[in-house]
């Protein structure tokens, strides 16, 4: 046995278990997808897909990856869908590599403003190998102006727009985006990693019933184990007319799949892809939706006690599981000195820049927050109450380590109630 870092996952565990955690990003599975991350299953190659693999023995993950593809599909009313790709990011590259040509223009929501590093960031393949233009967010409200991504779109005619964003609190009006779209001759795409696990179960709106693409990853609110995937609705199998040289029309279905394996990834993680199936299983339950709706209640309500307490919420307020608060109302404080005195009290959140942050990435005026992660250990409304008291003392304390200690003894024995894998 590798003591050394068996001690560290047992390390780690303590951490999440006595901790509280805030990152938008985060969610604990249960106990079942966890197990199935560590099975034989990840000692299968499988390069291809179901009935048409490159590999023998592929009769049994053959099964398990279909289970997957068809409770993704009922889950969300899907036609379509690819379970393979290794992270929202992969699904996303995927997408690029399969539908767009080096230098094609998209338009994409500014990193700097919520958006994501796949959408255009020029640190990243879609900013280096495409051509990113971007919208933003309006500074006096902190909203998305269609208006705006309309002119912009008028402008510079992009191949591909993209809807969807890490730190934005609003939802999608993804019926106009489409409109815009489709003036354009724009492909459209949705990427709903954050929000997928809401959008989900109906308490957001749906982008399969506008968006020609959706992409996700498995994690955050989906409670899944960490990957990705492609999805497409009814009616959008081939939107934009391709045909082969004779003239038949090609799937854009099959073309997404030829993104994800041979072009962008080999052989799938089975055993992260059986992890999905059952989280799929898990969301198809009506406690999901009961699950959904207390993740919003909880955002809503800390929203809340920060706003009324001379915290600047970006959009003022929250429709889904996450804020995104602006600390310059709190004068000189920074994302990144808030971030680390509240680690020291064992409360995770992580810094974030703000629109028209006149701070760097490393340091930045904000704070992300997110309540899907709680949510799973059994916190309601009244618990999130407590949340933000112990933010907000710490915030006020920012530099005394004693009470700073303090809050962390009371975080600790508070979280003895809410157990986390049992289990184990």
């Amino acid at each position: 046995m590798d003591t050394v870092i068996q001690e560290l996952i047992s390390k780690e565990l303590q951490r999440q278990r006595h901790g509280i955690e805030l990152i938008a990003s985060e969610n604990f599975t249960s106990y079942e997808v966890m197990k199935a991350m560590g099975t034989c299953l990840t000692n299968k190659y499988a390069e291809g897909y179901p009935g048409k693999r490159y590999y023998g023995g592929c009769e049994v993950v053959d099964e398990i990856e279909t289970i997957a593809i068809e409770r993704l599909k009922e889950l969300f009313g899907a036609e379509y869908a690819n379970v393979q790709p290794h992270s929202g990011a992969q699904a996303n590259a995927a997408i690029f590599l399969a539908c767009l040509q080096a230098g094609d223009t998209v338009l994409g929501f500014d990193l700097s403003h919520g958006g994501h590093l796949s959408h255009g960031s020029p640190v990243n393949f879609s900013g280096k190998v495409y051509h990113p233009v971007f919208y933003g967010v309006q500074p006096d409200t902190g909203l998305i102006d269609m208006d705006e991504v309309e002119q912009i779109a008028l402008k510079e005619r992009p191949k591909l727009m993209i809807c969807g964003a890490s730190a934005y609190s609003r939802d999608w009006d993804y019926a106009r985006f489409r409109a815009i779209a489709d003036q354009v001759g724009a492909l459209l795409l949705a990427d709903i990693a954050h929000p997928a696990g809401l959008i989900s179960k109906g308490l957001l709106n749906d982008p399969l019933q506008h968006c020609h693409i959706v992409s996700s990853t498995t994690h955050k609110t989906l409670r899944g184990p960490r990957g990705g995937i492609i999805m497409m609705g009814k009616n959008f199998d081939n939107p934009w007319g391709r045909t082969t040289k004779k003239g038949n029309p090609i799937k854009m279905s099959a073309i997404l799949n030829s993104g994800v394996f041979p072009g962008m990834q080999g052989g799938p993680l089975e055993h992260i892809i059986a992890a999905k199936a059952i989280s799929f299983g898990e969301a198809l339950s009506d406690s999901f939706k009961t699950y959904g709706q207390q993740v919003i209640d909880n955002a809503q309500v800390l929203a809340q006690a920060f706003e009324a307490n001379g915290y600047k919420i970006i959009s003022g307020g929250t429709d889904n599981h996450l804020m995104l608060i602006d600390l310059r109302s709190k004068g000189d404080l920074t994302g990144r000195d808030l971030e680390n005195a509240l680690v020291k009290a064992d409360i995770t959140i992580n810094k974030n820049m703000v629109p028209f942050d006149d701070r760097s990435p490393f340091v930045t005026s904000g704070i992300r927050i997110g309540t899907s992660a709680m949510t799973s250990r059994g916190f309601g409304t009244s618990e999130f109450e407590k949340v933000f008291e112990w933010i907000d003392h710490i915030v006020a304390h920012i530099e005394n380590e004693e009470a700073i200690s303090r809050v962390r003894k009371e975080v600790n024995r508070f979280m003895d109630d809410y157990p986390l894998y049992p289990e184990i």
